[in-house]
């Protein structure tokens, strides 16, 4: 299937579509865009928040759509969320996200840490690698500034996450083919951590403020090189 140039609030990107020049959506109604064409990485915006590039009404056109879905295989892997829990006021949350312009390239990390009415954001940039080490030391980093606000070992931490790679390794047993040290280096922080943690799986692009942001983050992170 072709790649089709759109905007996602005011950047270029390339997005997934049949061969009408729609974009095709998984099970969730969700499009799958891309930064970059060649880009490994690619994320879930709801096609509300896609414009084309030559201002044809999308809606229209999605309106008109047989909105054609991914082969099963491939659905599975692109639109699983993972652990959906129910919202516990009383836990620390974290987010997290990683980014990296190429792949390899340079990398950025974004995190955001909310306890009650308290909020903390990180922004990072990390040197050049690749986007599965940019998520999962933001996960690492994300874990690092929980500690900080945790009193006692009761309290619960959530780190939400859009990268099943990450949640797979760390929490699902995943063996690590690549990044070895660096996923072994997490899993021993996991162990030790004093407090309860939950992965909760997210869809990225989707219009999740706190996902967004942690994006943001990281984006700015590699732009500025700090």
């Amino acid at each position: 299937m072709p790649w089709r140039k759109m905007q996602f609030r005011n950047d270029a990107v390339w997005v997934l579509v049949d061969d009408d020049g729609r974009p095709v959506l998984d099970g969730g109604g969700r499009a799958e865009m891309k930064y970059r064409e060649k880009d490994a990485k690619s994320y879930r915006p709801g096609p509300a928040n896609l414009t084309p590039i030559d201002g044809s009404d999308l809606r229209g056109q999605l309106a008109d759509s047989r909105n054609r879905t991914r082969e099963p295989s491939e659905q599975a892997n692109a639109g699983q969320n993972g652990i959906e829990l129910a919202r516990d006021p009383t836990a620390l949350e974290v987010w997290t996200d990683g980014a990296c312009s190429g792949n390899p390239g340079p990398m950025g990390i974004g995190i955001v840490v909310i306890d009650g009415e308290w909020r903390g954001e990180i922004a990072e940039y990390l040197g050049i690698g690749t986007n599965n080490i940019a998520e999962l030391v933001a996960i690492e980093r994300g874990v690092e500034a929980s500690l900080k606000r945790i009193a006692t070992t009761a309290r619960r931490v959530r780190v939400h996450t859009d990268s099943s790679y990450a949640i797979g390794l760390l929490s699902k047993g995943w063996k690590a083919k690549a990044n070895q040290d660096l996923v072994a280096r997490i899993r021993r922080q996991l162990a030790t951590f004093p407090a309860a943690l939950d992965f909760v799986k997210v869809a990225g692009h989707a219009g999740i403020p706190e996902n967004e942001r942690c994006d943001e983050l990281a984006r700015i992170a590699v732009e500025r090189r700090h």
